[in-house]
């Protein structure tokens, strides 16, 4: 097979990164839809298929602490290869579970294979763009894998119309196979500099990043806004089409608001990103995001069996994160040329551990009411603007 190896300025580089990070949310967003029907058939209750989710999440944050060493010592294109393909096996063998156990397992593996897609395409990313233009990379890639959660709960949505919810994980299979051969002919090797695997130097990098106040900060607060979003989406066709009533071929529309807004988010970082520093974008997007899960919160109160008050605010909260993620990224891994793999993968470590607790809390005591969703919400992305505070004030002065 020829070899046709993208340009880093090529259009096409930004698309194959984004289609590889789409790995991950694709992986979330496509089977929601499935979710009541899938535990009718397993036999299960609303607590083990949030588990499904929170075991996904914790296989995706555990290996991120491996896969940033492997890559930064063997390469980015090996580990994304290699991962994949444990993710292609693990969407079959969810595909053919018949108990919520297998299921669970399965789960876990197939995190461990997605967590690669995302967290080396940000050391791509920040390999082939360098510190001054991976927020506006960023921010692109971002915009364009917004596609995905646009498509995938309507996919998933439809599929379950004439398909079976096994249909779900073959699709995701196939996708991941469409990635190993993409990434085999047109991602070339962008590590810049091998690092040793010896355990006490990969402590020692990770030591580096845990001392930086500024990786933290970003970090944390960052992973405290996606975790807001993932203990919504966890919750979310429970309580769109168990709770309010929407019927299932429709629960995919549900989301176009939340999408249309984080693309307008991603859009509106990158171009922020050329006037401002990433630390002010940063917080501008996270008190958008505090402010919007307050106004569901209150909404919700008011007016209990509506759609519209917890839709709405949702698309202000996903542009606010459109703002948030891609800067908290660039901000965290600009100092870390070196050791970029393992500054990407501690950084999805911290974020998707915190997704996993989220959206495991939730589920523990979601029943008839999205109260526990909300209420958990306004907890932690009030956390993530005083983290996004105390980011802006500690920036470097002389940045932007």
């Amino acid at each position: 097979m020829a070899h046709r190896q993208l340009h880093p300025d090529s259009r096409w580089l930004l698309a194959l990164l984004a289609a590889l990070v789409a790995l991950g949310p694709l992986s979330v967003d496509v089977y929601l839809p499935a979710m009541p029907t899938m535990m009718t058939a397993l036999g299960t209750d609303i607590r083990h298929m949030h588990l499904t989710l929170s075991t996904y999440l914790t296989g995706f944050a555990l290996f991120h602490l491996a896969c940033g060493p492997l890559a930064d010592r063997f390469g980015r294109k090996p580990v994304l290869i290699g991962g994949t393909v444990l993710f292609v096996l693990a969407c079959l063998g969810c595909s053919l579970s018949t108990t919520v156990e297998e299921l669970l397992l399965f789960r876990f593996i197939q995190g461990v294979g997605a967590c690669v897609g995302p967290t080396l395409a940000r050391a791509v990313a920040r390999d082939v763009f360098g510190p001054t233009r991976a927020a506006r990379a960023l921010s692109l890639i971002a915009m364009l894998m917004a596609l995905a959660p646009a498509v995938a709960p309507t996919m998933g949505s439809i599929m379950m119309l004439w398909l079976p919810w096994p249909s779900i994980f073959v699709f995701l299979a196939v996708y991941g196979v469409a990635m190993i051969v993409l990434i085999h002919v047109f991602l070339a090797e962008s590590l810049p500099q091998r690092q040793s695997l010896h355990p006490l130097s990969i402590a020692r990098n990770y030591a580096e990043l845990l001392r930086s106040h500024m990786f933290i900060t970003a970090t944390v607060g960052s992973a405290f806004v996606y975790a807001g979003l993932l203990a919504y989406l966890s919750s979310s066709s429970f309580v769109y089409i168990d709770m309010l009533g929407v019927p299932v071929q429709y629960f995919g529309f549900v989301f176009l608001t939340s999408v249309a807004g984080y693309m307008s988010g991603s859009a509106l970082s990158a171009r922020m990103s050329l006037s401002f520093a990433s630390e002010k974008t940063v917080l501008v997007g996270a008190a958008l995001v505090a402010v919007s899960t307050i106004i569901m919160w209150v909404g919700a109160h008011l007016f209990p069996r509506s759609i519209t008050v917890l839709m709405l605010p949702m698309m202000f909260y996903s542009t606010g994160m459109g703002l948030v993620l891609p800067n908290a990224m660039a901000v965290a891994l600009r100092p870390f040329a070196h050791i970029a793999g393992t500054a990407s993968a501690l950084m999805g470590f911290i974020q998707m551990a915190l997704s996993a607790f989220a959206t495991a809390m939730v589920g523990t005591f979601l029943s008839d009411t999205p109260a526990p969703m909300l209420n958990f919400m306004v907890l932690i992305t009030f956390v993530a603007l005083l983290l996004s505070v105390a980011l802006y004030r500690g920036r470097d002065a002389t940045k932007p």
